[in-house]
């Protein structure tokens, strides 16, 4: 009943949700003038998406302009017409002004490029790129960049690893002193071993046999990885990057080719000449097995964006209710806030629980997967009669 009723609301909130931001975001006045909106688009892809600063929050000031708090990165672009620049965020004062011949985008910026008749979508423009200005202030086509910017999602899994090793490394000295030896674990001990011994106990002995030793290494390298990074992205200011898919796609590609390295004879034998099939049959099954070959790190790749996107997504998207409704009314804002914010908390929680599921999910799934690669051919009578 609880989760009808759950599922019920969901449906509801993203039907309001989807009514509203189909809304003008901008209303008359009485004295002709346009008045800016709340924006739930721009709020919410400005979470999930990159972008060269950490964005905190703003500070409405008494012209009514907001002024962003946050912490600006640094821009490194190559140019073969202008060189090396490097230079730090702060200089675009958050897409307001250029730099040393070049603009960081905007939604406004991209906006105006599209009413320009600029195809933004074919030139691959979009809020959060930077782009070379020419003397007339427009986009210079003959330049050509190259950004190597440290953004957010890469600073973040920086700290993240960092934070990682770190972590293995101290408790690893702890275990070389006796630590956790001859004595039971304490402190940073007691609360890795548990997960530890979880992975090793239910992940990579189960799936993998008596080679669980040789791949431990990575699943627990994978393991921390992910669900460090996705508690990262539950602090309010920080990035979403395990919501970023080519942050997945990069974790799918390894478990992939360690799948591959880990085949044997026998796995491959499976897909081009499945046995005790039909010659028919193999015409329609082995397109189908090598097909599975590549969903698998697919399923590892799609699982983890969306799962990490989604929970975000419905986050914002319960807080933008309060000022879309403000927007409409100061009351409906004031009485919309107490329920989403309550509905906030409780999806906030779910996440981090999400947080660990998924973790334990690409780490599991990979596990199969390179278990079915070394898998030996069975000979035994109960698999013949099977």
């Amino acid at each position: 009943m609880t989760l009808r009723l759950m599922k019920s609301f969901t449906v509801a909130v993203f039907s309001i949700f989807l009514l509203l931001i189909s809304l003008p975001s901008v209303a008359k006045e009485g004295d002709g003038k346009k008045k800016e909106g709340f924006n739930a688009q721009e709020v919410i892809f400005g979470h999930i998406l990159d972008a060269h600063e950490f964005h905190f929050f703003d500070i409405i000031q008494k012209d009514g302009h907001h002024k962003p708090v946050g912490i600006p990165l640094p821009v490194i672009l190559y140019s073969p017409q202008k060189g090396f620049n490097v230079f730090m965020s702060s200089k675009f004062h958050h897409g307001d002004d250029d730099h040393a011949g070049y603009r960081l985008l905007t939604e406004k910026s991209v906006e105006k490029l599209k009413e320009e008749g600029v195809d933004v979508k074919k030139e691959g423009l979009h809020a959060g790129k930077i782009v070379p200005i020419g003397a007339d202030g427009k986009i210079d086509r003959s330049v050509s960049v190259f950004d190597f910017s440290l953004t957010r999602n890469v600073v973040q899994m920086i700290l993240a690893l960092t934070l990682l090793v770190w972590i293995m490394i101290s408790i690893a000295n702890r275990y070389k002193k006796g630590y956790g030896v001859k004595t039971a674990p304490t402190g940073m001990q007691n609360l890795m071993e548990p997960i530890i011994a979880f992975v090793r106990d239910e992940v990579a002995k189960p799936n993998l046999g008596n080679k669980w030793e040789k791949y431990l290494p990575y699943l627990l390298t994978v393991f921390f990885f992910i669900l460090i990074n996705n508690i990262f992205g539950l602090i309010p200011g920080t990035a979403n990057v395990t919501g970023n898919i080519a942050f997945t796609l990069v974790l799918g590609l390894i478990s992939f080719v360690i799948i591959l390295a880990s085949s044997k004879k026998h796995y491959w034998g499976h897909i081009f000449n499945p046995p005790g099939m039909p010659l028919g049959i193999k015409f329609i099954l082995v397109p189908v097995e090598v097909l599975s070959l590549f969903i698998k790190p697919m399923a590892l790749i799609i699982r983890l964006f969306a799962n990490m996107v989604a929970g975000h997504i419905i986050i914002i998207c319960l807080i933008s209710l309060i000022f879309i409704f403000a927007g409409l009314n100061v009351y409906a804002g004031w009485g919309t806030s107490i329920f989403s914010i309550a509905f906030t908390v409780f999806i906030y929680f779910i996440e981090i629980l999400v947080a660990f599921i998924q973790a334990f999910i690409f780490s599991m799934l990979t596990a199969v997967f390179i278990g079915q690669a070394f898998e030996e051919p069975h000979h035994d009578a109960t698999h013949a009669a099977h």
